[in-house]
């Protein structure tokens, strides 16, 4: 139990604030400490109303998520704080949220309009936290609010924030791909950003979601040249690695002639006299052919700017110069980058290695850069193994004629090293030295039989590994060396190095002739001890003897292939038979007896030692796929030098002369002060007002648009304190939206009172009095017909759906009283259906529709298209239990947008059940609802009796809680339970709001931003005319009609059943088929599922 004390003194920290100490429980920690009281303190600090409690509590959190302890389970507790107004609580809650969003993804989601609110907060650290938070939730549901949420983060004000956005961009992508097409807009306007600090990111994210498209990089190359000296550090890394790849497609090679005066040297040395005389024409044609090269300007500007970036303090940044000098620069110019990369070796190992294995690559092809640095590579004994042999391998690399000697001392020092793995690759090195330096050839090889009679058994066997290799390039000069190696069988164990001596001596067996047949004696006797790869090469050794000294090595080759012949390894035993039939002539072997010899004694090449790092050169330097040598996931390769210059012209940026930009005249004439001032704003000194200014333009005009339409309907005092307002920064706008919520009901409350004053008289005829009732308006009904030209003295009676209620919906019928109801499933209102079987405890809709246009007069003979609404004609219907599912008993339900009698938030749904069985059904009723949180059903009264062949029709009434997951609930007989679920399309889930057009261009103004969606589509033939529009629209979801003056505009509006929040529809056509559906709504995903319901019906 020591550990009880270090766990009270972390849990009292509050203690020195003053406050109450938790978690004092000597066992609350421990391991006796039950699951469900892990963190009490904690969710009680979480839940106390001090700010200071939920502090101490928030960094505590964090600190247990930085020791790597999981903390998952105070998500709930956490999550909770998400609105607290303290902001250094807020930005712990969102350090939190950003770390366990993924893995409690549902939770997240309940929080979502939360941070949708942040997203709105005037602390760029909050709104940027929020984003951050919202893109770490990874559902698809919410890839429209992610979406719309990175484009409104995009044009914020505060470069943090538009960084955090490029940031979400990659993690958008991976969670739907299909949205690539509008993240490359954003990108494209976040690559015309000019502050340092979103270029890095916004390149990261073009990297992630299209590298392909380079014509994206044209504008913004030489701004991206000029910033990166300013950028930080990793995202100058991410910048220089992309302009890598572009400039390898926009600009020609810079070598390409040193490559051909390379090749005309060859051609003079090698070349006779008479092929010079024979074709002079050819070469002048071909000289003429050769331009002088002449670097590009944008490609000496790349150069130039990166270049003092070399003495970067960061090691990455370094690295990335070096590989786009080596790869884009003059050979000439190459060697800067030796310098600073030689100073990294100074640094830690993990930089040292990386560094290594490209200083590998380089100093293949550029050997003279790293020449003069050579004493740089040398070994400490302080390295560690990998870092050995890396430098063995530039060292190597860097040997040459002049310094081979000054090498080769240093390889004698690294045999004597402790470390084995280390001495065999000296010996490896020592070798490929020899192979590529003829002068010290036999140096090396003398050399190396000296270290034959080493003590270390490891040493001689790689020593004799790499012998082999050489004597096969002299095998006649160096018969006494084979012999020597002979003698060695006897003291080497190692299996490689046994194998490789046998394999020399049965290969120049005519080199020892008296030697060999006693060692395949000696090694006769121990074969059965062997390992495999020197059982090998003794049947190898016996077969070249048999084949070459018959008489002396007969028997001994009978021997050992009959030794072979029952091996407990199969490859030796295949071997034996093989070599068996092939050396021995009997009567069954075929005809390859005769060229036995041909194919063992075949001359063999000798090996070519060459670098291992030879062919890493494709792969760009100071990637993971050239550190691996293999193709990593992601990797982009570098492309080739195009043939011909590309068009320089595509990387002018034409200077916008903004003394002539009459947009922005209007701006200064409209406002007295500028829009960002010198001394405000979030943007900094980097950020430009060009960048700043385009973005504020939408909202100039809305305002003005707004102001100027709303001056019929406000008065002028209104007018005033709104543009003073609107004016006064965004804190004062967020400020006011929050005031004028709770005022809009107030407002519609009265908007509704001066309909029913002005325009109605208490017996319900029309009234002639106010100024408003003098006007001549367009006539709306709220299930879309429209009456134009109508008088406000014509009685509003003359709209075809007078039979809606006043109470509920707001129409402007206020005398007209609710009747009857209709049949929501009888598709002809023309024809009345039969009447349904009685039910003695509920009542039974049966009547049409004609009862309730019975009396009604129209004013306008062409008006009768728009008779059959959406509400009262083809209704759909659903299918709620099919009659074999249910046992004979069917029921369908349709939404017949009708209010709910008692609750006007929850949505009537009519059910029609048909009984198509021989027995009577009784005591149908609905029981056990299983309902999300927040929703609520009220049940239908049970149906006593269905005879048989009967139906019933009956209405109950659900609260969905603006949400489309479905109502589950069972539906019981006497007999049987069925379990059915009702869900709602989202068009369903609101009802018509009545507004004028300057009402609803006022409403459509505050909700903009993230609050709308706007989608472009295509109008088939057969759906661009007005009537057809408006009942695809209305049929799609129910909305009310809103006049509009435009001809090609059509808007309509409604409210959501349970929050009443508007819902604001524009579809606009313009030209040809293409027409822009545009939807308000505060409630983001309604909106986006709105969107595609209406597209799919527009579509139909």
């Amino acid at each position: 139990m020591a550990a009880s004390p270090a766990y009270g003194e972390d849990k009292g920290g509050a203690s020195s604030l003053g406050e109450p100490e938790y978690g004092h429980d000597p066992a609350s920690g421990g391991i006796f400490s039950s699951d469900y009281k892990r963190h009490d303190d904690l969710k009680e600090m979480l839940d106390s109303n001090k700010d200071s409690l939920k502090l101490e509590a928030m960094k505590r959190i964090v600190a247990m998520i930085a020791r790597g302890k999981n903390a998952s389970d105070l998500f709930p507790a956490v999550v909770k704080n998400v609105a607290c107004k303290n902001i250094e609580v807020k930005k712990l809650v969102y350090v939190y949220l950003v770390r366990y969003a993924e893995e409690q993804q549902d939770l997240a989601l309940l929080s979502i309009s939360t941070f949708q609110r942040g997203l709105k907060d005037p602390n760029q650290l909050i709104r940027a936290s929020a984003l951050r938070v919202l893109s770490s939730i990874r559902v698809p549901i919410i890839v429209p609010i992610m979406m719309l949420a990175i484009k409104e983060a995009a044009s914020d004000m505060s470069p943090y924030v538009r960084k955090t956005a490029a940031h979400a961009i990659p993690k958008l992508y991976s969670l739907d791909s299909d949205q690539k097409d509008q993240l490359i807009e954003v990108i494209e306007k976040l690559l015309a950003d000019k502050t340092t600090l979103v270029a890095g990111s916004v390149v990261m994210a073009f990297e992630e979601v299209c590298p392909e498209r380079i014509d994206l990089i044209h504008k913004n190359y030489r701004k991206l040249c000029n910033l990166l000296i300013d950028v930080e550090e990793w995202g100058q890394v991410v910048i220089i690695n992309m302009l890598t790849r572009y400039a390898r497609t926009q600009f020609l090679s810079p070598n390409q002639n040193e490559s051909l005066l390379e090749e005309s040297a060859e051609k003079a040395f090698y070349g006779s006299e008479e092929e010079d005389t024979k074709e002079p024409k050819a070469e002048a044609a071909s000289l003429a052919k050769r331009k002088p090269y002449v670097m590009d300007p944008d490609h000496r500007l790349l150069l130039r700017n990166t270049k003092p970036l070399l003495q970067s303090r960061n090691a990455a940044v370094v690295m990335a110069v070096a590989q786009l000098y080596f790869h884009l620069a003059p050979k000439a110019e190459v060697g800067v980058i030796a310098k600073a990369l030689v100073r990294l070796l100074r640094s830690h190992s993990e930089v040292q290695y990386v560094v290594l294995q490209n200083v590998a690559t380089m100093s293949i092809k550029r050997r003279g850069m790293f020449e003069p640095y050579l004493k740089s590579f040398y070994i400490r004994s302080t390295d560690p193994t990998q870092i050995k042999i890396l430098k063995l391998e530039v060292l190597t690399n860097l040997a040459n004629e002049t310094n081979i000697s000054t090498i080769l001392r240093e390889f004698q020092t690294y045999i004597r090293s402790m470390d084995k793995d280390f001495v065999a690759a000296t010996i490896q090195a020592i070798g490929r030295c020899a192979t590529n330096i003829g002068k010290v050839r036999d140096t090396c090889l003398n050399g190396l039989v000296q270290l034959l009679s080493n003590r270390d058994e490891l040493v001689v066997a790689e020593s004799v590994v790499v012998i082999k290799k050489l004597l096969q390039m002299q095998p006649a000069q160096h018969s006494e060396i084979i012999k020597h190696m002979a003698k060695l069988t006897d003291n080497i164990q190692v299996p490689m190095a046994r194998a490789s001596i046998l394999w020399l001596i049965g290969e120049y067996c005519e080199h020892v002739p008296k030697i060999a047949p006693d060692v395949l004696r000696k090694m006769a006797k121990s074969f059965t001890n062997e390992e495999d790869i020197v059982k090998l090469q003794v049947i190898n050794l016996a077969a070249k003897l048999y084949l070459t000294n018959s008489k002396q090595s007969k028997l001994l080759t009978q021997y050992v292939l009959n030794l072979a012949k029952y091996d407990q390894n199969y490859d030796i035993r295949d071997r034996a038979r093989f070599i068996r039939q092939l050396i021995v002539p009997t009567e069954k072997s075929g005809a390859l007896n005769k060229y036995a010899k041909k194919l063992f004694l075949a001359q063999k090449p000798a090996p070519i030692l060459e670098s291992s790092f030879k062919d890493r050169d494709h792969f760009q330097l100071g990637s993971l796929s050239h550190l691996l040598n293999a193709k990593a996931v992601g990797y982009q390769e570098l492309p080739d030098w195009p043939d011909e210059a590309p068009d320089p012209s595509v990387r002018n940026v034409e200077v916008p002369e903004w003394t002539k930009c009459t947009s922005r005249e209007k701006r200064k004439e409209k406002a007295e002060k500028p829009f960002y001032s010198d001394s405000d704003g979030e943007s900094g000194p980097t950020e430009s007002a060009d960048s700043a200014v385009p973005h504020a333009e939408p909202e100039s005009v809305s305002e003005e648009s707004g102001s100027s339409s709303s001056s019929s309907s406000s008065s002028g005092s209104e007018e005033e304190e709104e543009e003073e307002e609107e004016g006064s920064g965004e804190q004062s706008e967020d400020k006011e939206e929050e005031e004028k919520r709770p005022k809009r009901k107030d407002k519609e409350g009265s908007r509704k009172d001066q309909w029913g004053e002005q325009s109605l008289s208490p017996e319900g005829g029309c009234g002639t009095g106010g100024s408003a009732s003098r006007a001549v308006l367009m006539g709306l009904c709220l299930w879309g017909c429209t009456y134009r030209a109508v008088p406000m003295q014509v009685c509003y009676q003359s709209c075809p759906h007078a039979a809606v209620p006043w109470g509920h919906w707001g129409c402007p019928h206020r005398a007209v009283t609710h009747q009857s109801s209709v049949n929501p499933f009888s598709l002809n209102p023309a024809v009345t259906p039969p009447p349904p079987q009685p039910i003695p405890s509920s009542s039974i809709i049966s009547t049409s529709l004609v009862t309730d246009l019975e009396g009604l007069t129209l004013t306008d003979t062409s008006l009768t298209p728009a008779l059959l609404s959406p509400a009262f004609g083809a209704v759909r219907t659903y299918e709620l239990l099919h009659r074999m599912a249910g046992e004979g008993l069917s029921v369908e339900y349709c939404f017949s947008r009708r209010p709910f009698p008692g609750d006007p938030h929850m949505v009537a749904v009519h059910i029609q059940i048909s009984n198509n069985t021989d027995a009577e059904v009784k005591s149908l009723r609905v029981s056990e609802p299983k309902l999300l949180s927040g929703m609520r059903i009220q049940e239908f009264p049970e149906i006593e009796r269905l005879a048989p062949g009967d139906t019933a029709n009956v209405v109950m009434g659900i609260d969905f809680c603006d949400s489309t997951q479905a109502a589950n609930f069972q539906l019981c007989t006497h007999t049987r339970h069925f379990y059915v679920s009702i869900q709602p399309p989202v068009g369903e889930l609101m009802a018509p709001v009545f507004m004028s057009e300057n009402e609803f261009k006022k409403e459509q103004g505050k909700l903009t931003g993230m609050s709308e969606i706007t989608e472009k589509l295509t109008l088939p033939e057969k759906c661009r005319s007005d009537h057809a529009i408006v009942q695809q629209v209305t049929s799609a979801a129910n909305v009310g009609r809103v006049p509009c003056g435009a001809d090609n505009e059509y808007r309509f509006a409604a409210k959501t059943m349970t929050s009443g929040s508007l819902v604001l529809i524009t579809l606009e056509q313009r030209e040809g088929a293409v027409a822009q559906l545009t939807v308000n709504s505060e409630k983001m995903v309604i909106g986006t599922m709105l969107v595609k319901d209406i597209i799919q019906a527009l579509a139909q």
